[in-house]
């Protein structure tokens, strides 16, 4: 295993150290327990935006706290969940009156641990759970569909409308129809490497892929021969669509997120084939976003997402943001 890194069990509190004096003027860190959030948190009177999950997956979640996102982020160790107390100082330190709203990936852990969370708070909250990856009902980490790259347009459109001084209730409900409406699915070319594993996750042949790998390299729907970018391409777009049903016609957003391990060549070559495919499917790419969001370590690989799009979504994805990870409009 070659990484940068010092000790194995120092790899996230040394990380975070440096996020936080990075983007110091974006975010703060918490150390017992350990969270990020927002500088200048609580804002009175406006809903916080709190998510959370094992390390592994920058810039998600951390990198996505900031203004029209995250109020605070849980970051747990590699691959695993954080724990009820993070999740629970977190809210009790970024809460400006108006309730709390909890954004939890479909993971068996994440779901638990954010549930007794909730228990354990006494102000007024909610969550929305994300369920967008359509490559597999059932996994190895979740009951159901697994939370992925999803995750970040919810927490962009929810966090613009949060932003704009939209009621609990009101954000909830517009993250599940966000979520309803998003679609994704992922390809591994490599294994990722977990620092405190030492070796690869799993073994692919030189001519393999995993179609549908979840983002802890996680089986996915079956391993099979290197195909074009374009075949590639096309299986998952064709999947996605199968799952979401969009119209001819309909406006759609299109996100190619990298893994972690794959240059942005690549990406925009893969941004490029996708884009081929919902234009076969006479589906209009309305916004887009390239490059690594929800990563796996050091995965070589990518997912392509769609959200299908309406004029209140749209509204909430061009609002403006500024987080160590994204920033536009501000």
């Amino acid at each position: 295993m070659k990484k940068l890194i010092n000790a194995v069990d120092d790899v996230l509190s040394e990380s975070l150290e440096g996020f936080a004096a990075a983007h110091a003027d974006l975010v703060r860190i918490s150390r017992s327990p350990t969270f990020v959030a927002r500088a200048g948190t609580p804002t009175e009177n406006k809903v916080a935006l709190i998510s959370g999950g094992g390390s592994g997956h920058e810039p998600l979640h951390a990198g996505f706290v900031g203004f029209g996102m995250l109020d605070a982020a849980c970051p747990g160790q590699v691959f695993t969940s954080p724990t009820p107390d993070q999740m629970v100082a977190a809210a009790e330190a970024v809460d400006g009156g108006a309730g709390v709203l909890f954004i939890v990936k479909n993971y068996s852990g994440d779901v638990m641990n954010f549930e007794m969370a909730a228990e354990m708070l006494a102000g007024n909250h909610a969550t929305v759970l994300i369920n967008d990856d359509v490559a597999v009902e059932d996994s190895t980490y979740s009951s159901g569909r697994r939370g992925v790259a999803g995750t970040m347009i919810v927490e962009k459109m929810v966090g613009a409308a949060a932003e704009a001084g939209l009621d609990l209730a009101t954000c909830q409900a517009l993250g599940q129809r966000v979520n309803q409406a998003t679609g994704s699915m992922g390809v591994a070319l490599t294994s990722c490497t977990v620092p405190a594993a030492g070796k690869p996750t799993f073994e692919l042949g030189g001519d393999e892929m995993e179609m549908g790998v979840g983002i802890h390299g996680e089986p996915g729907r079956r391993r099979v021969k290197l195909a074009p970018a374009a075949a590639i391409a096309e299986e998952m777009i064709g999947a996605i669509c199968q799952s979401l049903q969009p119209e001819r016609g309909e406006p759609v957003l299109l996100l190619v997120n990298g893994f972690g391990g794959t240059p942005l060549m690549e990406l925009y070559l893969m941004y490029h084939a996708a884009a081929q495919q919902c234009g076969a499917r006479g589906l209009e790419i309305a916004r887009s976003l390239v490059g690594n969001y929800t990563t796996s370590l050091d995965m070589a690989g990518c997912s392509l997402t769609l959200t299908r799009l309406d004029d209140e979504m749209t509204r909430w994805w061009d609002a403006a943001v500024h987080a160590p990870a994204l920033r536009w409009g501000r």
